[in-house]
């Protein structure tokens, strides 16, 4: 599939702002009275960040290659 560069940035400026609301909901949990009790809701959390991180990898890649 092709898209355009506005859809790519687009993309890109949502998955960042999830990015940084994982981020801080990793931060506000290990920061939590027993974080060991909430340890299944980081795992979770981090491997979104894992993930949502290689997308945004991706996305700027593709639009390197769009903008030669």
């Amino acid at each position: 599939m092709t898209y355009s560069t506005e859809e790519l940035l687009e993309a890109k400026r949502q998955i960042d702002s999830t990015l940084h609301k994982l981020q801080e909901t990793v931060r506000t949990l290990e920061g939590k009275a027993s974080p060991a009790r909430y340890k299944s809701q980081i795992t979770l959390a981090k491997r979104r960040i894992n993930a949502l991180t290689i997308a945004v990898s991706l996305i700027e890649r593709e639009l390197m290659h769009a903008a030669e």
